[in-house]
């Protein structure tokens, strides 16, 4: 892996974000592998992590969501400001994640779906080791209008996970629940039941001083379901995270969050009468002044050594298009 050195690094990051410029790079991470995973490549794996951990502690401020969201909106940001998040309640997170956020004393914010808790599976999860466990041949996936597939060799099955994850996502959330279960069964074999955090792992983090945010409690797409459900997912997850922590959550991320398509100004609306300080969508950019401090945007890191990580933190710096939901 190449590395870049701390003062190099740290030069480039203060030219492109000195004093003054009140911007705002967030970090988006969801899982974090022991090792890659052929199937999930922009998943980042342990020793990755570690490189762009080491890279944030060296050349940013990096900063807790809730105080940086407040920083931004009073102009106040320190040069170089920047946030790490991580979406869903992955067991990695608490695993391998939290060892490096300690190890570099950086803070972070984990937003949890919290009912995908205690043996849970996201729908994307199903259908990533689903096809991981196919056997070679034809599959008819006609029913989520995707006609007969070939399944063989990884870069076949790597596509159908695109393919599938794109097609089911915006079922409603019963006929995406009933699709995934099906698509188990065909698997043959028993799908992993502790890819999510339990409620120990979830407390232990928050002990640790990483901020749990809020993220639903089933993932939906927010703007498929009526303001009344939706109202019902945003407070019962913030419900049942302050009893599990102890804390009520500052923040909020949008299942899935692409502005007008996800979510909506009715739901930023919602999410601030909820008591929550900031939110974050997945519109790609950095914050700056005119930034809504319940639509933030963010980027997902997909660079595989420092030095393209840190050239893609600079490079983002004039990435400020202002995408919000109406």
């Amino acid at each position: 892996m190449i590395r870049i050195s701390r003062p190099i690094a740290r030069w480039f990051v203060q030219a492109r974000y000195p004093s003054g410029t009140n911007l705002l790079p967030i970090l988006m991470y969801h899982r974090v592998l022991t090792e890659p995973d052929p199937l999930q490549p922009d998943v980042p794996h342990q020793a990755l992590l570690a490189e762009q951990f080491r890279t944030l502690a060296g050349a940013f401020n990096v900063l807790p969501l809730h105080e940086a969201a407040e920083l931004l909106r009073n102009g106040g940001l320190p040069p170089g400001a920047a946030c790490i998040t991580f979406d869903d309640g992955y067991r990695d997170n608490h695993d391998l994640a939290l060892p490096l956020l300690r190890e570099y004393k950086l803070p972070a914010t984990v937003f949890v779906a919290s009912g995908f808790l205690n043996g849970g599976r996201m729908f994307n999860d199903s259908v990533v080791e689903t096809v991981r466990r196919l056997d070679t041949g034809e599959i008819d996936l006609s029913r989520v209008g995707l006609g007969k597939r070939l399944v063989s060799d990884m870069a076949s099955r790597r596509t159908l996970i695109g393919e599938l994850t794109k097609a089911v996502k915006y079922l409603d959330p019963v006929e995406r629940d009933d699709f995934c279960e099906d698509l188990c069964r065909r698997a043959g074999s028993r799908l992993p039941t502790d890819l999510m955090m339990d409620d120990r792992h979830v407390k232990a983090m928050s002990d640790a001083g990483v901020d749990i945010g809020g993220h639903t409690v089933s993932h939906p797409i927010l703007a498929r379901v009526d303001g009344p459900a939706a109202q019902r997912e945003i407070e019962s997850n913030r419900d049942h995270l302050t009893a599990l922590t102890g804390r009520q959550p500052l923040c909020f991320a949008y299942p899935n969050g692409k502005p007008n398509l996800d979510y909506t100004s009715a739901h930023a609306r919602m999410v601030n009468g909820a008591g929550y300080k900031a939110a974050v969508s997945t519109a790609v950019g950095v914050a700056s002044d005119d930034a809504d401090t319940f639509q933030l945007p963010r980027f997902m890191p997909r660079e595989r050594s420092a030095a393209q990580f840190v050239a893609r933190m600079v490079r983002m710096a004039t990435h400020r298009h202002r995408q919000v939901a109406d």
